[in-house]
């Protein structure tokens, strides 16, 4: 199979990930399943030619695999789609991983993104972070919410991201996008140069260490919308998460600090629904007074209980999320067991 042969039928399977790996034929997956592709198994000699076309394909060296790195990158193939890649070695032979992100931007509503987490947007500054693990959706959601701001504000948007993998047209706003490695060297001097820029919403792709965090909160205390990204699961493991990269010295300045910033968490994950698709489930704070005083006084395990009484506000925790989701007829009360934060008050609620 060829490379444009391999990633046609990733559309047409609607799969969201290719793996081209050595011993097995082509994989995509499909609704969180892996389907094998009818064929032969993948050789060290085809990946290497298939990994080549990719890069002949995206213009771009095989300096960082040469220098025995592993590369990850973003490409578009004319009327197909964007496809980002991760190519890497293992048993000493090449492989590689491609995400399918369609042309165009996604659908919300299709989606079943909240219009609460969707109001993210309509925020003017701060701090807005979305969470979740890997593959849970939280560049999509990403997408939806600067569109959102892109079609109703007369902004600078900032992107920064590794690799790039929505494209954002200019509308109402300017979208300046920006590459990690390719446009910028790093998450940090990009920040630091976008603040130079005069930006009034910035997306930084992810807060992966001290310095990035530290950079994030001082840029969202300038006046900017700050959106950016953390592999946690509920919104006080975020906000701690945060903390813990601190010294201890230091920690109860940097709560004042999110107390003040911090407008918005949403955490998501993908569950499966009863038609073999995938549908979102989120946990969605929206910071108030009762949260910056918890926030300042180290009082986060009692978080779940304002989100539970925030619902007016469009607040809701993990567990009634799914809940709503099993009430729907979207999931199953395997599902909604499999996935809930509370296993045993999740079945008191069930069997109501």
């Amino acid at each position: 199979m060829t490379l444009l042969d391999i990633l046609s039928k990733s559309l047409e399977m609607g799969a969201s990930d290719i793996f081209v790996i050595a011993g097995i034929p082509v994989t995509y997956k499909c609704n969180g399943r892996q389907e094998r592709a009818g064929g032969d198994m993948m050789l060290s000699e085809s990946i290497e030619s298939l990994v080549r076309e990719i890069y002949d394909l995206s213009k771009r060296t095989m300096v960082k695999l040469e220098n025995d790195e592993d590369d990850d990158f973003s490409f578009a193939v004319p009327h197909l789609g964007r496809f980002r890649v991760n190519v890497f070695r293992q048993r000493g032979c090449l492989s590689c991983v491609i995400r399918v992100i369609k042309f165009g931007l996604p659908d919300p509503a299709k989606l079943g993104i909240p219009e609460t987490v969707l109001q993210m947007g309509d925020i003017k500054k701060g701090l807005v972070l979305i969470t979740g693990s890997a593959g849970a959706g939280k560049s999509t959601t990403l997408a939806c919410i600067i569109d959102r701001i892109n079609r109703n504000r007369d902004a600078h948007i900032i992107t920064m991201e590794d690799p790039i993998e929505y494209i954002h047209r200019h509308n109402r706003s300017i979208v300046t996008q920006r590459e990690i490695s390719v446009d910028t060297p790093s998450y940090l001097d990009s920040l630091k140069s976008a603040l130079r820029e005069s930006p009034d919403v910035i997306l930084l792709g992810e807060m992966r260490d001290y310095e990035t965090i530290s950079a994030a909160i001082t840029a969202a205390e300038t006046g900017v919308l700050l959106f950016s990204t953390l592999h946690t699961s509920s919104v006080s493991n975020t906000i701690n998460r945060i903390l813990d990269v601190y010294p201890s010295n230091q920690q109860q300045q940097v709560k004042i600090q999110l107390a003040q910033i911090l407008k918005g968490v949403v955490c998501q994950q993908l569950v499966p629904t009863v038609d073999g698709g995938l549908t979102a489930a989120f946990e969605i704070m929206k910071t108030n007074t009762a949260i910056q005083n918890m926030i300042r006084e180290d009082k986060l395990h009692q978080l779940d209980s304002i989100l539970q009484s925030g619902a007016a506000e469009g607040m809701c925790t993990m567990d009634s999320s799914l809940l709503r989701l099993y009430r729907e007829g979207k999931i199953t009360k395997e599902t909604a067991l499999l996935y809930c934060v509370y296993y045993e008050n999740m079945q008191k609620r069930l069997s109501l």
